[in-house]
């Protein structure tokens, strides 16, 4: 969610709570860590996490675990820096289940003061031009059989980045009979653009949800946006979204704001239950956390979030059987208002072979 673009970025091939590590530290060769900078990066995580986790109570019952876990000695035969990143973030989230949790490895020295949100200019040019090759987030817009729109989304970057896009996005799937949105692969990023991507939906601007910071009892608002580019589709067209349990973070919010709403089906699986937003903590020279420091609340269910449980699917299926199954959906509500029985019959036989598909 928040501030989490580096993460997303590094990890855009995988998605979702799975991604965290592996993709981060893939090209990043490891170095042998001492025995007292191993001491003093989990007495700088314990630290950090008392400082900044978004409830504080969790981040004791986390420094209980982790200094249980170093008096029996199950860090001290670690010698491996990226080793020592991998179980510590196993760890953490045994303990607390919040999947934004997450200790990084870096073979690059982090410069002293990075983190707390807080990008540097040739960091904010890096993302976006990181952002730019990945198309903001855009995979593939397609036009289906029988003119169902389909957008392959990967990541919810920057909105002052990715509204042009977006909204060139809408624009090709206005004329649509109806519109599939497939996140099976987005793990995230920014709770702006969830905003600005329910706007393109909805008739009437919305509160969608606050954002409650520990630090401050600071909230920040989530609402639609009144002006959009491209053009708005509305709360008249049919909209189905795909889901896998990698789907994760802002494309969770997207996917619950949008079911509770009743503004469109979700089909797939699951998604991963990720609703804690935060910001990377530098914890020495190598090494930096991602620590959730506030929490999701919806507006829509008056106070709830998908953290822990996930967003459940209206239509369960295999992830790699949704966009099938969404395509047999829609097609069946069209056959039952089409009039001509010859291209009913071609619907059908879409059906069939879109069950075919699915063996």
């Amino acid at each position: 969610m928040k501030r989490i673009a580096t993460l997303i970025l590094a990890a855009s091939c995988l998605a979702g709570p799975a991604m965290a590590q592996a993709p981060l530290q893939r090209n990043q060769a490891d170095m042998t860590i001492a025995a007292h900078a191993r001491e003093q990066l989990i007495d700088q995580l314990v630290k950090t996490l008392n400082s900044n986790y978004v409830f504080p109570d969790k981040a004791k019952q986390m420094e209980k675990a982790l200094r249980t876990r170093q008096a029996s000695g199950a860090y001290k035969d670690i010698s491996s820096a990226r080793t020592l990143a991998e179980v510590l973030t196993t760890d953490l989230r045994a303990i607390n289940n919040d999947q934004h949790l997450l200790v990084v490895y870096s073979e690059q020295p982090i410069p002293e003061g990075a983190g707390g949100g807080v990008q540097s200019a040739a960091e904010r040019a890096a993302e976006l031009a990181e952002l730019k090759s990945m198309n903001f987030g855009i995979d593939r817009v397609e036009r289906l059989p029988f003119n169902i729109g389909y957008l392959d989304f990967r990541v919810f970057a920057r909105a002052d980045a990715s509204a042009a896009s977006i909204g060139a996005a809408m624009t090709l799937l206005a004329n649509s009979n109806a519109v599939i949105i497939d996140l099976r692969r987005n793990g995230g990023g920014e709770p702006e653009t969830v905003a600005l991507l329910a706007s393109y939906l909805l008739d009437q601007p919305l509160h969608l949800s606050d954002i409650e910071y520990r630090k401050g009892n600071r909230v920040e608002p989530m609402r639609t946006r009144d002006r959009l580019e491209g053009v708005r589709l509305g709360g008249g067209k049919e909209v189905f979204i795909l889901t896998s349990d990698r789907t994760f973070s802002a494309a969770e919010d997207f996917s619950y704001a949008m079911k509770h709403l009743k503004r469109a089906r979700i089909v797939g699986e699951n998604t991963a239950g990720g609703a804690h937003p935060g910001d990377f903590e530098r914890l020495s020279a190598h090494f930096q956390a991602f620590v959730p420091n506030g929490r999701t609340v919806s507006k829509i269910t008056n106070g709830g979030n998908w953290e822990d449980t996930g967003v459940a699917p209206d239509i369960a299926v295999p992830a790699g059987q949704a966009l099938a199954a969404a395509q047999q959906a829609i097609l069946a509500g069209m056959m039952e208002k089409e009039v001509d029985k010859a291209r009913a019959g071609r619907m059908q036989a879409r059906i069939a072979a879109l069950q075919a598909e699915r063996r």
